[in-house]
Parts: C-alpha cells; sequence; structure tokens
C-alpha cells in the first residue's frame, strides 16, 4: 500500500495559553481516532503547537483503504426456492444486490439452519477523499467549553481561523476547512516574519517554520528551550527558579520565538511575604522568581520575551517598569491589611453570602469550627486550636492582599494570624485549611491542619448536596469530587482514625435547611466519598481488583483506616490456599440463606447442636465456636490479617459439610439449624469483609 507523510494546520488568532497543551494533545488524539476507524494505515503521530496554531503530521499515511471483502447474508434456503427448486422473489433481489446471478450465490449453514449468501468487495476509498472531513470531526471534538464566531459566517472555533495547510505527501488536499479553502501555506512569527511560508512537504515543517518563520513549533522543544534558558539565565543572576513547573508550560504557550531575559526590582520588596512576591511575578506576568543557595527570594526575575530584540536592555527596563507598580500595591495591602486583626473582621464575614440557602460565610465558619471541634475531641486531640483556627479561617478573604491575589487565601491568613499573636498551632492550620489544593499537593503539615482541612471540606460537599447541587457527569462546578478526594488523602495518608460516618452525619445535621431525608443524604455522601476512596486504593495499587474493594466497602467500615486495614487483610487472605475455596463456599452460603430467607442473605439463627444429625455437623459447629472465641480479641484489635488467617482454618469443616450434609432438609426444624450453622459462619467473616464477592480461580 503506497503512503505519505500527512500534515494539517491550523492558523488561528492567539488561543487561550493554559489549554494550548490540551487542544494540541487532543487534536492528535482525535485525528488518530478518526484515521483509525476509517482504516487508513498510518506511522507516528505527531502534535505540534504555538500561540498561533494547531498542527498534526501523521507519517506515512496510506493514500487508500485497503478493499474490504464481507460476507452478506440472504433469506433462508426454505424462504428463496419452491418446492420445484426454483428460485422465488427473495432469492432474485438477493442475487441481484449482489451482482451476480441466482446459480452463482453460495449456501452457508449453521446450527440455526441453512441459507444464501455472497461475497461483496467494498472497494477503498482515498485518503484524499477522506481526510478533510476526519480532520473537522477531530477539530469538532476538542475541549472547548465556549465557541466564538467571526465575521459574517457560521464557522465556530476556540479563536479565528486565518488560514488552513493540508497536505498528503507534497499535493495539497482539495478541501475546505473551519470555511476555508487549504492551502500549503503557513505563516511565520508575528514580528520577524509576517509573511506566508510555503510548506513543500510534511517532513520540511518543522524545520522550515524556524529557519524562515523564526517559529518553532513542537511545543515540547520549545518549552525545552525556555527551561533551559531560563534556569541559566537565573544561574548567571546568581540564583535558580522558583515554582518553574507550571510555568514553563504557560510560558511556552505565549510565546513562539522564546528569549530568556533577567530583570530586578528594588530589594526593599523583599520584606514582602514570599508568596506575595511569587504570586506577583508568576500570576500577573508570568516572570519566574530567582532564589538563592538557601530558599531566599532574591531581587530578581528572569522573563521570557517573544522575539529577540536588536535592543535588550530596553526590553529588560520595560519589565522592570511594569512589575514595580505591582508590587507597591502588595507592599500597599500588605501594610493596610495588618492594622485591623483577623478576628476583628470575623463579624463582618456575616455580609458576605456563602451560598444561597446555606447562611454566609460566619455561618459556615461557624459550622466548621463546631464540626473540627467534634473530629478532635472524638480522636483524643484538644479541640481548642482547631476551632479557633475554623473560626479565623475565612478572615483573609476580606483583605486587601487576597482581594488583589485570590490564590493566597489561607496562605495571607496564616501571616496575619501570626502577625496578630495568635498561636502558632492556630497559624498554621489557616495557612493548611485548603490543601490539598490539587492533585499532588502537599497535605497540611499539622494535625490541627488536617481536621480544619477535612471539616471544612466535608462541610463544603454536605451543604452543597443538600441543596441538591450535585455534581453531574464532567460537571462540578464546587469542586467536590476534588474535595472528597482531599478527605480521602488526609484520612488515609496520614492515618486519622476518624469515624467518618459520624463526621458526615454531624456535617449534614448542621445545614441551616430542613433536610427532608438527613439519614439518606448521609449515606449518599458516605458512597460520594468512597468512590473517591476507590480510585485512590486503585491509583495506590494498580493490581488491587475492584471486587476486592467491593468485598471490604460490604461493610462499610466507618473509618478509612479501618478500611485500609481491612483491604491488606482481604488482599493477605487473597493469596491463602483456602482463599478460593472459602470465597466459593461464602458466595455459596450467601446464596442459600438469600433463597431461604426472603432475599436476606445475613439470616442467622440459634443453634441446637441436639439437632445434629451427621458428624460433619459438629466438626463445623466445634470450629465455628472456637474460631469465634478467637476471633474476639482479634477483632478487637483489628488485627484483620491473623483474623482471616485464623478463620481460613473453617477450609475442611465447611468441605465436609456441603459434601455430607443436606442443608435443605425436608424436616422445617432440621433445616432452620442447618441454615442456622451456616449463618453462623458466614456472619464470622463477615466481621471483616464480604469474600464472597471476591474473584478467586
Amino acid at each position: 500500500m503506497k503512503s505519505a507523510d500527512f500534515l494539517v494546520e491550523i492558523g488561528t488568532e492567539e488561543l487561550p495559553p493554559k489549554a494550548l497543551r490540551n487542544l494540541m494533545d487532543s487534536f492528535a488524539e482525535n485525528l488518530e481516532r478518526e484515521v483509525d476507524e476509517a482504516r487508513l494505515a498510518h506511522g507516528t503521530v505527531k502534535p505540534y503547537a504555538s500561540p498561533r496554531r494547531l498542527a498534526v503530521r501523521i507519517d506515512r499515511l496510506a493514500t487508500a483503504q485497503e478493499d474490504r471483502t464481507t460476507e452478506q447474508k440472504g433469506p433462508p434456503v426454505s424462504v428463496a426456492f419452491d418446492a420445484d427448486g426454483k428460485p422465488k422473489p427473495p432469492a432474485i433481489a438477493f442475487a441481484r444486490k449482489c451482482g451476480v446471478e441466482v446459480s452463482a450465490l453460495r449456501r452457508s449453514r449453521s446450527e440455526k439452519g441453512e441459507w444464501l449468501s455472497c461475497d461483496l468487495t467494498e472497494q477503498g476509498r482515498t485518503a484524499a477523499e477522506l481526510m478533510p472531513a476526519l480532520v473537522e470531526k477531530a477539530l469538532a471534538a476538542l475541549p472547548i467549553p465556549r465557541r466564538m464566531r467571526w465575521g459574517a459566517g457560521e464557522t465556530e472555533f476556540v479563536r479565528p481561523v486565518h488560514w488552513v495547510l493540508l497536505l498528503h505527501g507534497d499535493a495539497v488536499l482539495d478541501a475546505t476547512i473551519m470555511g476555508l479553502p487549504a492551502g500549503r501555506e503557513s505563516r511565520g512569527h508575528r514580528f520577524h516574519a509576517d509573511r506566508s511560508l510555503a510548506i513543500p512537504n510534511p517532513a520540511a515543517y518543522p524545520a522550515l517554520l524556524e529557519s524562515e518563520g523564526r517559529v518553532v513549533v513542537d511545543f515540547d522543544e520549545r518549552r525545552r528551550r525556555i527551561q533551559a534558558g531560563v534556569e541559566a539565565a537565573a544561574a548567571g543572576a546568581g540564583g535558580s527558579v522558583v515554582n518553574g513547573d507550571g510555568l514553563f508550560d504557560e510560558v511556552a504557550a505565549l510565546v513562539e520565538w522564546p528569549v530568556p531575559i533577567v530583570g530586578a526590582f528594588d530589594e526593599s520588596f523583599l520584606a514582602l511575604p514570599r508568596e506575595a512576591i511569587i504570586s506577583t511575578l508568576t500570576g500577573h506576568q508570568r516572570y519566574f522568581p530567582v532564589a538563592d543557595a538557601d530558599g531566599r527570594l532574591l531581587p530578581r526575575f528572569v522573563t521570557v520575551a517573544n522575539l529577540e530584540s536588536t535592543d535588550p536592555v530596553q526590553v529588560r527596563d520595560g519589565n522592570e517598569r511594569v512589575i514595580r507598580p505591582r508590587l507597591s500595591d502588595a507592599a500597599f495591602f500588605w501594610d493596610s491589611d495588618r492594622r485591623s486583626s483577623l478576628v476583628s473582621r470575623s463579624s463582618a464575614l456575616n455580609d458576605v453570602v456563602y451560598q444561597k440557602g446555606l447562611g454566609s460565610l460566619f455561618d459556615r465558619s461557624e459550622r466548621v469550627a463546631a464540626l473540627a471541634a467534634a473530629i478532635a475531641t472524638e480522636i483524643g486531640v484538644p479541640p481548642a486550636a482547631v476551632e479557633r483556627a475554623a473560626r479565623l479561617s475565612k478572615c483573609d478573604l476580606l483583605t486587601g492582599m487576597v482581594s488583589e491575589f485570590p490564590e493566597l487565601q489561607g496562605t495571607m491568613g496564616r501571616y496575619y494570624a501570626r502577625a496578630d499573636g495568635e498561636p502558632e498551632a492556630v497559624a498554621i492550620a489557616i495557612g493548611d485549611h485548603y490543601r490539598p489544593r490539587f492533585a499532588g499537593d502537599a497535605l497540611p503539615a499539622t494535625i490541627d491542619g488536617q481536621l480544619l482541612s477535612v471539616a471544612d471540606k466535608l462541610e463544603t460537599i454536605a451543604g452543597v448536596f443538600a441543596l441538591g447541587k450535585r455534581p453531574t457527569g464532567n460537571r462540578d462546578p464546587f469542586a467536590l469530587r476534588r474535595a472528597a478526594l482531599g478527605i480521602v488523602r488526609i484520612l488515609a495518608e496520614c492515618r486519622l482514625d476518624i469515624d467518618l460516618k459520624a463526621a458526615i452525619q454531624r456535617a449534614v445535621t448542621a445545614q441551616p435547611m430542613a433536610v427532608a431525608e438527613p439519614e439518606s443524604l448521609a449515606n449518599e455522601l458516605y458512597e460520594f466519598i468512597t468512590e473517591r476512596l476507590r480510585s485512590w486504593f486503585i491509583e495506590q495499587d494498580p493490581g488491587l481488583g475492584t471486587e476486592t474493594f467491593d468485598a471490604v466497602l460490604a461493610r462499610q467500615p466507618q473509618s478509612v483506616t479501618d478500611f485500609a486495614d481491612r483491604l491488606a487483610a482481604v488482599r493477605a487472605f487473597a493469596g491463602l490456599d483456602e482463599a478460593s475455596s472459602l470465597a466459593g463456599a461464602n458466595k455459596r452460603i450467601a446464596n442459600i440463606l438469600k433463597k431461604s430467607a426472603g432475599g436476606d442473605e445475613h439470616a442467622t439463627g440459634i443453634v441446637d447442636p441436639a439437632l445434629f444429625q451427621d458428624p460433619a455437623e459438629s466438626e463445623l459447629h466445634r470450629a465455628v465456636v472456637s474460631a469465634t472465641e478467637e476471633a474476639a480479641p482479634l477483632l478487637e484489635q483489628r488485627n484483620y490479617t491473623a483474623l482471616l488467617q485464623r478463620l481460613a482454618r473453617l477450609k475442611s469443616p465447611i468441605d465436609r459439610y456441603f459434601d455430607e450434609v443436606l442443608v435443605m432438609a425436608e424436616d422445617e426444624q432440621l433445616r432452620a439449624n442447618r441454615l442456622a450453622l451456616l449463618g453462623r459462619v458466614r456472619e464470622l467473616f463477615l466481621r471483616v469483609a464480604d469474600i464472597s464477592r471476591l474473584a478467586l480461580d
């Protein structure tokens, strides 16, 4: 099959920088999927992107689909021919569809009967015919929350489209994409080479754009150059880059021809909180802060220009002039905010609506304080610090610094609490209570911060669920899934043995509106959080099967640490030689109990040894009584692993019982006694998990 490299480039106005990488990757993934579904053979798929373009190159794309032969099933022979074997209309119509005489049709057989059939060959279409539509479908499926129109046309995209390049080999495909005729022209850098550039073939694309257009079109290569250049510039300024990882991607999405430049600011600004300086540099201007070997900020920064200026000093001076008033504003807020204490701002929280139906921020702070104090008391932590921190935790939202830099909420609360002379435990808890803010973020460093974070997130989830604003599909405007995962991470990674169900019940009960079915809502919240727990456990242990998790979830453990301990025990049990047999026996017992007790698989009764008729009954009963006695202290110690290992010794008496005893005896009293014994067996295992759910060979 013949092939040639393929290239598509969509030239636009400046694309949103934070979305650029995702748009680039999605375009390539979407197009590859469409090409695969269209049965076009190909090699490597390579995405490209810069602020003004999205592009995809597909190596060795087939020039056409291969022809495909498919078997067409026709009418049954009994319907196709009359008693004399002459073809009837169904046979004639099917032969006409196949383009052959009736005599050329095949007869196919199976256990279901005999029918007519033929082979139809579908001629493959050319890539030139297929690719324009496939590109349009790939573009339509991009994750663009809000599309825009421009001019008088009906075309919609994330930004106005100005050119489309579409090449297969050295040939331009005749097509209209996004309302524009496709060609072979790309465009160079807006300032260095603002002109059309004819691309002879896909392989020449990146090198020609760089040499003639002054555009580094490979996103990853551009990011690599930015990082290397910024780090070298920072080293030349006597330090290293701070908080560069996330910023490298964003700057790569802002420039096409990166040129690092070192700038400076007045050393007096270093008296500001470190985070305020970093937010000013990174958030507003996308500058890279510089710190010395001890982590102390230097009065230096590195910016990345989108051009190679003939007068770099002027570029540097311009950037320094821009940052100076920003830092002056931060200094003003820092000075003025400290004139009022956090506690003095507390009453003003009454004037800030948290959410319609959920009261003010003051009301919410009180609910969080009560919940955090209750949880702390439950696990033996003095509640004073966490309760105080909860009542002050939202006060920094009323400060000028947080109003200007919303990302500093919590962080500035910590600084202001220290300035007010609050206990260090209170200040640290305020600063940490939003953590973890995102996947991979650090957890709160202290027990008070951990408890406050859990209470704050749990109160948020309870309130929003009580309002009926649950997450649906991809929509989660209140970031409740992230909050639930934060709770899971804190409880699991910090091993806080908190009664999660009790905490949920408290959070639901404290909501200001009347909840119609509080118990049902609490169960829904428990399920919502444990689904995040499932994801967390599987991420930590990819070998963990969902049936193992469900075996423990069936017992609805009260705490995440208890859940983790039970899960570890079940994982260890699954490796025992007896596990498969015992899991099967538990499943059998559950089914028997369910059928005999009207659907209740946990039904038990009183076991009367006097009714035993078979030695296997007595043997199993003795084994169960012995195991029950030994299980009690192990259960109290939460030594679930040892408990399941002890219960594994029940395999032989259980196997013999099923081999020799008729459980569903005709005598009602005898049958009830045997069912009660099986109920005791099942209850023993259920003290840890429902191992009948395990899928073991």
